[in-house]
C-alpha cells in the first residue's frame, strides 16, 4: 500500500515518519520524499492514529489524488534544488518534473496552480532563493558558485531574482545580523 504524505521535505522528515510507522508496527518497505510503501493495508483505526500522529508534527496524510501529484511536483522541485541535480543542465524543469510524476506539464501547471494558488516557476523561484539565503548564511560558497549550483544563467540573474522576491541585494542580505527563513513547507 502506498501512502502519501504531505510536508516530508527532507532525510529527517524521513527519518522521523518511519519512527511512527514503527511505533504503530507498521511494516516500511520504502520511504521517500512525500511517499511511503509499507506491507499491509491499514484498518481505519490505525490509518486515523497514523494520520493524528503526522498531524501533531506538522505532517498531513494525504487522500485527495490531486493533493498527491501537487505534493510530487513539490518534491520534484526540492529534489532539484536541494540534492544538486546535475540533469536539469541538460533538460528543463518543466520537462522533468513531467517525467517524474509521469504526467503531461500543462496538466501538472494548471492543477499545482488551483490547488496552491500560484505557478510552479513561481514555487520553483521561491524554492531556490531559499536555498540561496540558506548558502549565503553558510558562508562556505560565492555568489558565483551559488549561481553555478543553482543553474542560474549568471551572477546578475540570480541576484536580480532575489532582489525581486526579497527586496534586497543577496550581499545586502548576508550582511544582516537577522536572517529571515521559510521552512521548505512554507514556501
Amino acid at each position: 500500500m502506498k501512502l502519501y504524505i504531505k510536508n516530508m521535505v527532507c532525510d529527517r522528515c524521513k527519518m522521523v515518519v518511519n519512527q511512527i510507522l514503527t511505533q504503530l508496527n507498521i511494516e516500511v518497505e520504502q520511504i521517500e520524499l512525500g511517499e511511503v510503501i509499507i506491507q499491509q493495508d491499514l484498518d481505519e483505526h490505525t490509518q486515523t492514529t497514523l494520520a493524528q500522529k503526522l498531524n501533531d508534527i506538522g505532517f498531513e496524510l494525504l487522500d485527495d489524488k490531486r493533493k498527491k501529484i501537487v505534493e510530487k511536483i513539490k518534491n520534484v522541485v526540492i529534489e532539484m534544488i536541494y540534492q544538486g541535480d546535475d540533469s536539469v543542465d541538460k533538460i528543463t524543469p518543466s520537462f522533468l518534473i513531467a517525467e517524474r510524476v509521469g504526467r503531461d506539464y500543462k496538466y501538472l501547471s494548471t492543477l499545482f496552480s488551483e490547488i496552491e494558488g500560484k505557478t510552479i516557476e513561481q514555487y520553483l523561484i521561491f524554492q531556490k532563493i531559499e536555498r540561496v539565503k540558506e548558502l549565503l548564511v553558510y558562508d562556505e560558497l560565492t555568489l558565483s558558485q551559488i549561481a553555478d549550483q543553482l543553474h542560474y544563467s549568471s551572477v546578475q540573474h540570480l541576484s536580480n531574482q532575489f532582489k525581486k522576491v526579497m527586496g534586497q541585494t543577496p550581499s545586502r542580505f548576508k550582511e544582516a545580523q537577522y536572517h529571515t527563513r521559510k521552512a521548505l513547507d512554507e514556501i
